[in-house]
């Protein structure tokens, strides 16, 4: 299945490998920049950042643990760049005669996403449909007014769920039927984003091994001859290839792939859940702190407090954290996770957050409350909803490892087993390429990453720097072989 070249000769001497580094926005060794950071003044920032490099003094992480501060401004101004009047027409499709005492009490409560850049209030480019999706009474306003159907997603959840649970009662087992999918990935870099004759390096997904319900991974082509795929070893697992630009041409890299997957599903019960055995390595691991995003703060603390209280019973605290993150904080359009320091305190602060946001709320409430929770993402596989996706798993003593989708979240069933299903359970419609955050990629990566949490769209580079997402496109095809 694997084809594996060492054709890495060019790392030598294109900078220190940063193995591992992501850089924490606004944390560098140097105070004046990080002060103009937190106060928005990023000109002054930048300003600050060209002169120290310009001195020679500085060491080559140093060097490097700037530029990546350069490249997390860069990508925050991306993300916000829209003025008020960019956002105030789409907002008056549905309050024709909002005020300006309006605008403020959205900003305040964070559903209407803003930050003071250089002395300009700039707003998050999806600041406006996220206001909807966020704000209890302004999406009561744009439902009433657009009368929106069930979305495809919700639909096709709806069928898949009852037929799961009547399978696992029937058969009495926690993997179910079997789904044959070829996936084909293609990431293009746009023409001429860098000079002609440049070798561009570019890690794509891949599947991990060794999980129950993701099996026969067939490797079936791939763009380039040579190509380096990482042992199952690597967390956040790639297949590595590289190619020459050429003038006026976009540089494109394709990988194909088969893989069956199966749904899993536990009906999970008090009664059945033993006491922790505290003093094993997979408890102390799962249950502890992790960088950057797996902190017990404060608002963890006070979070927790509010949610769980009293409650020991390790199933019944994990579905009150279930519950309350489903109950309270709707998905939205995140904005790109290189730029945020703590996550969890994000989707607190900002009341809401999409599927790997409010996924690492949940790992770091569990994990508080000493329930071992892990990530893992990948791919949503569904027919006509493929896209991007992250969840978790947590352990249950006398259980084991179960799924835990909370993007997904609780579901409209009468049956409660249906209810919850996505705590203990999860569809087949899943690719499998992480099982934790913030690793690193193999071979490793020179700058900093586009993204320095998930891996799911892969990663471009060049000797020249990173190639961001706004200079390449990613393009998944899936064809359902049972069909």
């Amino acid at each position: 299945m694997k084809k594996i070249v060492w054709f890495i000769m060019m790392i030598i001497g294109w900078g220190v490998i940063m193995q591992g580094q992501t850089s924490v926005p606004g944390q560098t060794f140097d105070k004046k920049v990080n002060d103009h950071f937190e106060k928005g003044y990023f000109s002054k920032a930048e300003k600050r950042i060209y002169k120290l490099i310009g001195t020679g003094d500085l060491t080559e992480d140093q060097i490097w643990e700037l530029r990546a501060q350069l490249d997390i401004m860069k990508r925050i101004r991306q993300d916000f760049s829209k003025t008020l009047d960019d956002i105030l027409p789409k907002i008056k499709e549905y309050y024709p005669d909002v005020t300006k005492e309006q605008l403020r009490v959205w900003e305040k409560s964070g559903a209407l996403e803003c930050m003071m850049i250089d002395g300009k209030k700039k707003y998050f480019y999806h600041a406006v449909p996220n206001l909807f999706r966020i704000d209890p009474d302004a999406r009561a306003v744009k439902n009433a007014k657009d009368n929106p159907a069930m979305d495809s997603l919700d639909k096709t959840l709806n069928r898949l769920i009852p037929e799961m649970v009547q399978e696992a009662r029937n058969k009495e087992t926690n993997l179910l039927s079997p789904v044959h999918m070829r996936l084909n990935y293609t990431m293009t870099l746009e023409a001429d984003a860098i000079p002609p004759g440049e070798c561009v390096r570019c890690w794509m997904p891949f599947p991990r091994e060794e999980h129950e319900r993701q099996t026969d991974i067939t490797l079936i082509n791939t763009s380039e001859k040579e190509y380096l795929i990482a042992d199952n070893s690597h967390l956040q697992r790639s297949i590595y290839m590289e190619k020459t630009t050429k003038a006026g041409s976009p540089t494109e890299f394709n990988v194909v792939f088969e893989i069956t997957t199966r749904p899993e599903v536990y009906f999970l019960k008090e009664e059945a859940i033993k006491p922790y055995d505290t003093t094993t390595a997979l408890y102390k691991k799962y249950t502890s702190e992790r960088e950057t995003h797996i902190r017990f703060t404060p608002e963890i603390k006070a979070l927790s407090d509010i949610i769980v209280g009293d409650e020991t019973h390790p199933l019944i605290v994990a579905r009150k954290i279930f519950k309350y993150i489903s109950d309270h904080y709707p998905w939205a359009s995140a904005r790109e996770y290189s730029t945020i320091p703590n996550i969890p305190l994000y989707v607190i602060e900002n009341k809401s957050g999409d599927c790997g946001q409010v996924t690492l709320l949940l790992l770091t409430l569990c994990r508080y409350n000493g329930i071992p929770a892990r990530w893992q993402s990948g791919w949503m596989l569904h027919p006509g909803d493929v896209n991007l996706h992250d969840w978790g798993e947590l352990y249950f003593e006398g259980v084991g490892w179960v799924p835990v989708d909370q993007s997904f979240g609780r579901r409209s069933f009468s049956d409660p087993e249906m209810e919850f299903f996505f705590l203990g359970g999860i569809d087949a419609y899943r690719l499998i390429v992480n099982d934790d955050y913030s690793f690193p990629l193999y071979p490793a990566k020179t700058w900093l990453r586009s993204e320095t949490v998930d891996f799911q769209r892969g990663e471009m580079e060049w000797r020249g720097g990173n190639l961001y997402f706004n200079l390449w496109d990613w393009h998944m095809e899936v064809e359902y072989l049972d069909e």
